[in-house]
C-alpha cells in the first residue's frame, strides 16, 4: 500500500477533490475530507480534514481539526487535532496544534506552537485586581503619604 493510500484510508473517504490544473480563491468551508491538488488562495475553516497533496500550492490561513500536507502551503495553519507534513511538503507559516510530525527532507520555514485545544477554558475574573503600592522615593512601600 503506498503512502497515500495510507493516508486516506486513514482519515477516512475524500469527499471533495480541487484536483490538479483547477484553481480556487476564496473562503473554503467543508465538512468531512478535502483533498487539494489544485492551487488554493484564501481561507479555509473547517473541523474535519484537509489533505494538501503532492504538487498542491495553497496560500490561505487554515483551520482545521487535522491536516496532511504534501505540497506547498504558506500561511499560518491553526490545526485542533494535528498537523502532519510528509515529504517532499513546504509550509512557510506560523503552525499551531497539540500534535506536530515533520518528516524527513521537508522544507518548514515558521514557528511552531504546541497548546491542546481541550483546555480552552480560563478561570474567569472575579472582578479587578488591585496592583500593589509603588514604593516611594525612601523605598517605604505603603502608598502615598498624607500631607501635612
Amino acid at each position: 500500500m503506498t503512502q497515500a493510500a495510507r493516508q486516506e484510508s486513514a482519515v477516512g473517504e475524500i469527499s471533495t477533490l480541487l484536483g490538479r490544473g483547477s484553481e480556487f480563491e476564496g473562503k473554503l468551508t467543508f465538512e468531512g475530507t478535502v483533498r487539494i491538488d489544485g492551487v488554493l488562495k484564501g481561507e479555509v475553516f473547517s473541523e474535519d480534514v484537509l489533505i494538501v497533496g503532492e504538487g498542491a500550492r495553497v496560500e490561505a490561513e487554515i483551520d482545521v481539526g487535522a491536516i496532511i500536507i504534501q505540497g506547498t502551503v504558506i500561511g499560518n495553519i491553526r490545526a485542533k487535532r494535528s498537523i502532519e507534513v510528509l515529504a517532499p511538503g513546504r509550509v512557510n507559516g506560523d503552525v499551531t496544534t497539540p500534535s506536530l510530525q515533520i518528516e524527513k527532507g521537508v522544507i518548514f520555514e515558521g514557528r511552531s506552537f504546541m497548546e491542546s485545544f481541550h483546555t480552552t477554558d480560563k478561570p474567569k475574573s472575579t472582578g479587578p485586581t488591585k496592583a500593589p503600592p509603588k514604593p516611594d522615593a525612601k523605598g517605604d512601600s505603603t502608598g502615598p503619604k498624607p500631607v501635612k
